[in-house]
């Protein structure tokens, strides 16, 4: 039986007017392919129904989009912070508390990565070009599946484990990022500027997350496919 997995969405308006939600394609292919069934989450804040999601469901996969709101960190907005979804960042928030509290695994993609680390305990930049000095390029000017800078990948880790590389080409679309990561969770990819790039758990069964976009390059890519059949395996 495939196993169900959560899928988060963004907040979208159509040109006339109606408000839903979108999940790229990619994402809920990979999932497929790897053998899971993807559930793209509905923007839900009652407690009761995202009790019920953190127990039916098997995974929860979060996705990349807008910034997190800095008050979930304990900061104030700084002129360079982007769009916020305010009733998405409640929705993903507790549902990353109730999957964390039953060990249950958890793959987390860019703005995803952020929420993990956050709501684990970590820190974020709200803006990499106005609070760190000497970057690489984290928002590519590039097709999404192009490959633009390279990632360290720290040995001993699960990500070493899965990925079987040391040093890896990644994409890159993303102006906030992990500053300093959650307690109990290790840093297991760097770009060569010292962003983090992939933060894992120490103490869950499978909770690992990347600030890279994945679903994007697994067509064109064998290696990142890896990544989703790992996580599904997992659940």
């Amino acid at each position: 039986m495939r196993k169900l997995i959560g899928v988060t969405s963004s907040v979208h308006t159509t040109r006339s007017g109606v408000e839903g939600i979108f999940v790229g394609d990619d994402y809920t292919a990979a999932i497929v392919e790897a053998g899971g069934l993807p559930m793209v989450l509905p923007m839900v804040t009652d407690e009761e129904a995202l009790l019920a999601l953190a127990d039916q469901l098997d995974g929860l996969l979060l996705t990349g989009g807008v910034d997190l709101d800095p008050a979930f960190f304990d900061e104030e907005p700084i002129p360079q912070l982007g769009e916020v979804s305010p009733v998405r960042d409640e929705m993903e928030w507790k549902l990353t508390e109730e999957f964390l509290k039953r060990d249950k695994p958890i793959f987390a993609i860019c703005r995803g990565v952020q929420v993990l680390n956050a709501v684990a305990g970590g820190t974020l930049y709200q803006d990499l070009a106005a609070q760190r000095r000497k970057i690489v390029q984290h928002t590519q000017r590039a097709p999404r599946w192009h490959a633009s800078h390279q990632v360290s990948i720290l040995p001993g880790s699960k990500l070493k484990k899965i990925l079987q590389v040391d040093v890896l080409r990644v994409n890159s679309f993303h102006h906030q990022a992990i500053r300093d990561a959650a307690p109990g969770f290790l840093v297991s990819a760097t770009a060569h500027d010292g962003v983090i790039e992939a933060v894992e758990s120490t103490s869950h069964r499978y909770v690992l997350g990347v600030q890279w976009h994945p679903e994007n390059m697994w067509r064109r890519n064998p290696i990142f496919y890896k990544l989703f059949q790992v996580f599904v395996d997992h659940c």
